[in-house]
């Protein structure tokens, strides 16, 4: 499997090709429609998906009711829930397919099965454990440190696709601000591009 998917796992330098090999053979296509629930509040991960194709997000809802954006997926970003995953615990997120997603998934008790089996996946897994941890840490901050047009060219420069494809209202949840705040800005990115 050539998969760029896979990436997630070629990138990491100190893999053998047995190993990548293995690992890889281990996940399973599986599809998605748009709308469909990869997780939902309350019942326990038992695998994580990597996305080959589409846009997912996850979301919870808030002590009012509104559901508030906790993270977009994009292609070749791995879809779990941690904590749920690891911990064996009822996940308290909602994982969502915003576009039609196709992922390759990897089950938890073959993922624990490879991960004593080979030294380098435990490496691998601290390494994207620390990334992750890193980017968490960094939006947590920039949701304080940068103003709201800030956030948003980010999220663009970051992930193009969440601009193309999620509604308006799952984007201004996961920046923090209300709809009609993000409609202002995008309409002062368009006039006054070189402000920004």
């Amino acid at each position: 499997m050539t998969s760029k998917a896979f990436e997630v796992y070629r990138d990491f330098p100190f893999f053998f090709q047995e190993e990548l090999d293995e690992i890889i053979q281990a996940h399973e296509k599986v599809v998605f429609q748009k709308g469909e629930a990869i997780l939902q509040e309350g019942k326990m991960a038992n695998e994580y998906y990597i996305l080959e194709k589409g846009l997912a997000r996850s979301f919870v809802n808030d002590f009012n009711g509104n559901d508030v954006t906790t993270n977009f997926f994009t292609e070749n970003e791995i879809i779990i829930d941690v904590s749920s995953l690891f911990q064996r615990i009822p996940t308290q997120e909602n994982m969502v397919c915003i576009t039609d997603c196709e992922c390759w998934k990897l089950d938890f008790d073959v993922f624990q099965e490879l991960f004593h089996k080979i030294p380098n996946l435990r490496e691998w897994g601290r390494a994207w454990m620390s990334q992750q941890l890193f980017l968490y840490k960094q939006r947590s901050v920039e949701m304080f440190t940068l103003s709201a047009t800030k956030r948003y060219l980010h999220l663009l420069e970051q992930k193009s696709q969440v601009i193309q494809f999620a509604p308006l209202k799952q984007i201004a949840s996961y920046l923090g601000i209300t709809d009609t705040s993000l409609s202002r800005i995008r309409k002062e990115i368009v006039s006054h591009p070189k402000k920004n």
